[in-house]
């Protein structure tokens, strides 16, 4: 039977990520050793459960847990720090020990080893598409919830929890979908920049009078202007225009699918489908978006474009190299503008910003009222108090969890009540002196009471979204600070945000790609990939090799003769792994997922 809402919160009116490398790490544990019984009873003889700045309400757990985490959205491997660990040990008395496929290498590789094992973790962030949670149901590896949060304020998400849960086998509430939504699934989810988008150095841009840009191709003489008017950082580091790395690699290479969001295509296993269903690409082909990525890639490689570490690098070295203002452009905004566009830098007219090309269409998420069904929480089978981690996951799910778990060094919630924000006199949301500085300066010292150490050394490992940025919470403001109007003006003092709106004339880049339609919407739907049967995804695994390994071999081919040698010597490959097979069980699951979102245009669903 699947649970009704529970009215504790009225009904809203609308609806990394790690960023820098921890200093403690720790491997994965199957089960408390006795230094740290030891030391959580020592801890609790000493202070007790503790009392959270967020809550003045006393923590009702007395004994000190360790929780495993499995967390395929993590960046970082090892115990939770900082000032979000303090949250959770005042609040929980428990400890967040987060084991990360990214960082280890490989999510289905770890997952299929663990669940050998019977014991994926205590809680588990995971993939709800190709079977992932219908395996954990069935292999009774994960706990069925019904009874631990039927009474939560969790449940005021309900039509997004059963329409995930009744696609289950049994009749339990085994898993909740993340980034859930009150918002129509035809309401884009980016708050004032988009996902992906082509970011540069607008400094430098500016410097060179900024110059036109038709098409993704024109970028590269841009960059190299750029690069020759900036050949090096302040302290002697060389500058390019591309970094990458492989740790997010998956049916292709990370790098080279970002690109082609510019242009609508987002990614259903091999096939690269644009977000209005006009065209679905075999991302193989000589003529795909994947492809001319690629060679576009491989033509900046060759003018000296591209960092020769790429290869080698993981995530945090190519943050850091941001945050130096050693790398020129970049496809994410969250990550350069994250690192480098401080208020220092800002003030003094530095920083990234989107950078208009004539011919493109960004992909945007629509808002999804049933959840992204596609990530995923769950509480393990064999954990030792799962009334404990429910307890967490509907925190999660609260409007103090959400500020605090989604709370970033910038575009992104607006953190603990009391240290990063508070309401002034007329009940409004304002950023703390403390917080203009840390969402702009990921050094930002914190306060002892709130653990110390960095902003960034604080800020959740989890990398999950309960719910959409654009969110309100009960009380009617939104989760992002950068939506507030208490906000919107000290934005607009910096001289390289004023630069960048006297050149485009708008306020921000949504508002200029709305402007300019250069928007692709994709509405949110509850869709997610069927279950593979053993064949497709023996298969999967040996194209996904091929077709990674060439693709960084084309990037960095010696010239364009190779290039194209290689690409034909990835197509033959494939063939011979019966790649058309699994190609043809995507591009149905493609065409599937488009109808979806058709019906939804045509009927948006209820909201929660």
């Amino acid at each position: 039977m699947k649970l009704s809402i529970i009215p504790f919160f009225r009904k809203n009116k609308r609806s990394a990520r790690r960023l820098l490398p921890r200093g403690m790490k720790r491997s994965a544990r199957t089960g408390l050793t006795t230094a740290i019984l030891c030391f959580a009873l020592l801890t609790q003889t000493l202070s007790g459960c503790g009392q959270s700045k967020t809550d003045s309400d006393a923590c009702p757990y007395e004994e000190f847990i360790v929780v495993d985490v499995f967390d395929c959205l993590a960046n970082f491997q090892g115990i939770q720090s900082g000032w979000f660990a303090k949250i959770v040990r005042d609040k929980f008395n428990m400890e967040l020990n987060i084991i990360a496929p990214n960082v280890t290498g490989g999510e289905d590789t770890l997952f299929a080893t663990r669940c050998a094992a019977g014991n994926l973790g205590d809680l588990i962030i995971t993939s709800g598409e190709k079977g992932h949670l219908q395996e954990l149901v069935e292999s009774d590896l994960i706990l069925d919830m019904s009874a631990y949060l039927q009474d939560k304020q969790i449940m005021r998400y309900d039509a997004a929890i059963n329409s995930l849960n009744d696609k289950l086998p049994g009749s339990g509430l085994y898993a909740i979908p993340s980034e859930i939504s009150s918002l129509s699934a035809d309401t884009p989810s980016d708050v004032l920049e988009p996902t992906f988008g082509p970011y540069v150095r607008w400094d430098l841009y500016a410097a060179l009078g900024y110059p036109a840009i038709h098409t993704l191709e024109d970028l590269l003489p841009v960059l190299q202007d750029m690069q020759a008017l900036y050949p090096e950082t302040e302290d002697g580091t060389p500058t390019y225009a591309f970094s990458f790395f492989k740790n997010w690699d998956g049916n292709m290479m990370n790098a080279v699918k970002q690109p082609c969001c510019y242009y609508g295509y987002d990614e259903f296993g091999f096939v690269l489908a644009k977000a209005d269903g006009s065209d679905f690409q075999d991302l193989t082909d000589p003529d795909s978006i994947y492809t001319r990525v690629l060679k576009f890639y491989f033509d900046a490689n060759q003018l000296g474009l591209v960092d020769p570490d790429s290869s080698v690098q993981n995530y945090d070295d190519v943050f850091n190299k941001y945050a130096n203002g050693s790398i020129l452009y970049s496809c994410w905004p969250w990550q350069c503008q994250s690192a480098y566009n401080t208020v220092e830098n800002g003030a003094a007219g530095r920083g990234y910003m989107l950078v208009p090309i004539d011919d493109m269409t960004v992909f945007s998420y629509g808002c999804q009222p049933y959840g992204n069904q596609k990530t995923v929480i769950c509480i393990g089978r064999n954990t030792a108090d799962p009334e404990r981690l429910a307890a967490f996951i509907d925190w999660l799910y609260s409007p103090e969890g959400i500020m605090a778990n989604s709370a970033q060094i910038s575009k992104a919630a607006a953190g603990p009540q009391g240290l990063t924000w508070e309401l002034d006199a007329d009940g409004n949301p304002v950023l703390t002196e403390f917080g203009m500085a840390a969402f702009n300066d990921q050094n930002t010292p914190v306060p002892e009471e709130w653990g110390g150490g960095t902003w960034a050394d604080g800020i959740s490992a989890l990398n999950y979204k309960a719910v959409t940025p654009t969110e309100l919470s009960p009380d009617g403001y939104s989760y992002s600070y950068q939506l507030w109007p208490s906000y919107q003006e000290p934005i607009a003092a910096t001289p390289l945000v004023l630069d960048w709106q006297a050149y485009t004339g708008s306020m921000n880049a949504v508002t200029y790609l709305s402007a300019h339609d250069m928007l692709l919407l994709a509405p949110g739907v509850d869709y997610v990939a069927e279950e593979e049967s053993n064949e497709l995804n023996i298969i999967r695994n040996q194209c996904r090799s091929v077709i990674t390994d060439y693709s960084w071999r084309m990037v960095f081919a010696e010239d364009e003769d190779t290039f194209y040698r290689y690409h034909e010597e990835m197509r033959a490959r494939l063939n011979a792994l019966d790649y058309e097979k699994i190609l043809a069980y995507d591009l149905a699951g493609a065409i599937t997922q488009n109808e979806a979102r058709q019906n939804t245009l045509m009927g948006t669903p209820d909201v929660p």
